[in-house]
């Protein structure tokens, strides 16, 4: 008798653990289908599709690769629509940022060429052709510079450089560019010694930019400048008394091509803050505006300490 009870508990045992393992083949299999399917969908184009699967599932850990892959996917795809669209927003700013001008420079030099402008009015057409051909450069050379940023290709020579020593030298080029244009400043650096891992020529123009913008832009008649340790930061702050920046135009300055001037009277590029922002974060740093119309702007640049 114990040996038949033995053996028909086996029987039952075997029979239970086949269903259950039916069950387990069946839900697993119904499991596969449905990540065929979901895997077709995603082939044709629908990056919105998931796999879910419960936690005791054979197939959870599939699933979750497959909607690793598919997000990563998605975003790139996204990353690359944006791409396209800026790029495409780019290339009108450009056709309109070198066409105006250029052709306004061969209007000026066919003037002088076709004998059309009298002699006491050459040297008037000559230097206004100078400044078109001059803005056309500048243009091109600011594009080139956030090109190579942009890919990644822009080759920077990072080293412990004293901040505090390398603005005080960037600044006395400065200050007779801003008396000659009747700005009066005020320059708060302190005297003891903050390593930072810079680019010289990089910070250079980060600096340059920021200060070039004052003077084309913000018809300031001040510049405060103020540098100070905050926690494992430099901060400088740069502020002026100018016209300001609207609200609705302040969080897209940093943005290429990006004009606040409409009509574009100011001149610039577009692409001066673009790339002074560029140049911050390969740096590892951060820069921030705050503005009040009417009452002027300020930019606030954090560099980490070495």
């Amino acid at each position: 008798m114990i040996s038949v009870t033995i053996v028909i508990g086996i029987f039952l045992i075997s029979i239970m653990v086949i269903i259950i393992l039916s069950g387990i083949v069946v839900r697993t299999y119904r499991q596969i289908q449905g990540i065929e399917e979901v895997l077709k969908d995603i082939e044709a184009g629908n990056f919105n599709r998931r796999l879910y699967a419960k936690k005791h599932d054979l197939t959870k850990g599939i699933c979750y690769q497959i909607n690793n892959i598919v997000m990563r996917d998605q975003n790139k795809i996204i990353q690359y629509e944006k791409q396209k669209k800026s790029y495409k927003s780019l290339m009108t700013s450009l056709s309109h940022d070198v066409k105006t001008p250029l052709t306004s420079l061969v209007g000026y030099l066919e003037a002088i060429e076709t004998g059309i402008v009298v002699e006491n009015e050459k040297d008037k057409y000559i230097k206004i052709a100078y400044e078109k051909a001059q803005r056309l450069k500048d243009f091109v050379e600011s594009l080139f510079a956030w090109v190579k940023l942009d890919s990644g290709e822009e080759q920077f020579n990072f080293r412990e450089i004293d901040i505090v020593e390398e603005t005080r030298i960037i600044i006395t080029d400065w200050i007779p560019v801003w008396e000659k244009e009747g700005i009066s400043y005020v320059l708060d650096i302190p005297e003891h010694i903050n390593f930072v891992n810079l680019d010289c020529n990089a910070y250079k123009r980060i600096l340059n930019n920021l200060f070039y913008n004052i003077i084309k832009h913000s018809q300031a008649t001040e510049i405060i400048l103020t540098l100070e340790r905050e926690d494992q930061f430099v901060k400088i702050c740069i502020s002026d008394n100018g016209k300001g920046i609207g609200e609705k135009d302040i969080h897209h300055i940093f943005e290429r091509m990006y004009q606040c001037d409409r009509a574009r009277t100011a001149g610039g590029s577009g692409l001066g803050l673009a790339i002074t922002k560029e140049l911050v974060v390969a740096h590892a740093g951060k820069i921030f505006a705050e503005s009040t119309v009417g009452k002027g702007c300020k930019f606030i640049l954090l560099f980490p300490l070495k």
